[in-house]
């Protein structure tokens, strides 16, 4: 009896794993490819993504680099907004639904939607999945924020910087152009070994020696370069010439529309350049100023934005109840501006990250805003006076000011992302890597 049993269940089991078979079959196995810290980057999400750059590549007309350079520059981008992700959830650092929500608003308007359904549509119906975009720019904010809080902020502009700068300006050609400019960026890790950095040139040199061949930017950027723009075929729009850092603005000089420079070396790596058109430009003289002051609560990674957000909030009740904003300012602002009751002179436009700015264009002679949230924290603003003015001479400064501002960011926020990646653990586990 017990032997037909035996025969029974293995019969049994035999027909259950037979009809299973073909299941088994259609289930794909995901595999972690790469480990970052605590997180890690799995097969099919990487899949997911070189699917949608792809589209996005073949949407812009790019010619497709070979699969597997792509693959490793979208993997090396998921590892870059990875350790962002991370940073920011360990500082504090939340982009909340609702200012996801604005953000995408304005983004269906600029793209002339009528609404956002619309705009969500036309996503869908081109194959992007609208959560997927959704976290996509909730990425590419905690960036913009990160960037601001952890750089911009602690970038110091000298008077001396500014009369150097303009003095170099004046020796210079084309200071009244802009630039059209596409580029290629391949990043040397700091303090890498002599033998690492010629590892780094030859791969720039690769990318040129294509680039001569006659294989189209787009397509080089996107398989070489480590810059934030490659996949959108390393194009960084129009620049003003003296905005731009010494060493590009020399190899420019000589260059004419479509040429391309020869590999430049900076201390974030090797660049290369192309000029893609000129245009004169007229430097306006009289603009509106407003005078402004404002109450700044931080973020860190003590202050959680909530914190923040709630103890600013208190304070507007107080302003909104008739305390004295000067007074607010001195007790509780954590700006340099405190002392002088947050007072921050008279501002120009492009002064302040525009998250202000916008903020601050929008009240009227003596309002109050609400909550305002950059990536310095939250602000209260108030603006006091405002003016049109000639402002020839200080807007000369100021754009100049810009301009070191403009590169000095630029190099500092790349250093930055290589010092994150220099410190995190990351693990590489597919043979291919």
């Amino acid at each position: 009896m017990l032997r037909k049993i035996l025969v029974v269940l293995l019969a049994t089991f035999a027909i259950a794993a037979s009809a299973a078979e073909p299941q088994r079959q259609r289930v794909t196995v995901d595999r972690v490819e790469v480990v970052v810290n605590d997180d890690v980057i799995t097969r099919r999400e990487l899949d997911k993504r070189m699917v949608s750059v792809t589209r996005m590549l073949q949407k812009q007309k790019t010619a497709l680099p070979d699969r597997n350079i792509l693959e490793r520059q979208v993997l090396e981008r998921m590892i870059i907004e990875m350790l962002q992700a991370q940073f920011a959830r360990e500082s504090g650092l939340r982009i909340e639904d609702a200012q996801l929500d604005k953000t995408i608003l304005r983004i269906s308007q600029q793209n002339k939607f009528p609404s956002v359904a619309a705009f969500r549509s036309k996503l869908e119906q081109d194959g992007t999945d609208f959560r997927e975009f959704r976290e996509e720019v909730r990425n590419e904010m905690i960036s913009v924020r990160l960037r601001e809080r952890e750089v911009d902020s602690k970038l110091v502009i000298s008077e001396n910087d500014v009369d150097n700068y303009l003095s170099n300006q004046e020796r210079q050609e084309g200071k009244g152009e802009e630039l059209e400019l596409a580029h290629i960026l391949v990043v040397v890790p700091e303090q890498a070994s002599a033998d690492k950095i010629q590892t780094y040139r030859n791969r720039a040199d690769q990318a040129l020696a294509k680039l001569r061949g006659g294989a189209p930017f787009a397509q080089v950027a996107a398989g070489f370069s480590d810059a934030q723009d490659a996949l959108k075929g390393g194009e960084i729009g129009w620049r003003p010439a003296d905005r731009l850092p010494p060493l590009f603005a020399e190899a420019l000089q000589k260059m004419k529309p479509g040429e391309v420079s020869p590999v430049l070396r900076s201390p974030n790596g090797f660049h290369i350049i192309k000029l893609l058109d000129r245009r004169s430009k007229d430097a306006p003289v009289v603009i509106t100023q407003t005078h402004a002051r404002h109450i700044l609560i931080k973020t860190s990674e003590l202050v959680p934005e909530n914190e923040a957000k709630a103890r600013l909030q208190e304070i507007k009740q107080r302003i909104d109840k008739g305390a004295d904003f000067a007074e607010q300012a001195k007790l509780h602002s954590e700006d340099g501006s405190a002392s002088q009751g947050g007072d921050l002179g008279w501002l120009s436009p492009g002064e302040t990250v525009p998250e202000f700015e916008g903020g601050m264009d929008a009240l009227k002679v003596g309002q109050v805003s609400g909550l305002v949230q950059s990536g310095f924290g939250w602000h209260l603003i108030q603006v006091l006076e405002r003016r049109n003015t000639d402002v020839s001479v200080d807007q000369k400064r100021q754009r100049a000011r810009n301009a070191i501002r403009s590169f000095k960011s630029d190099d500092a926020f790349q250093d930055w992302l290589r010092q994150l990646r220099d410190r995190a653990f990351i693990e590489y586990r597919s043979a291919a890597n």
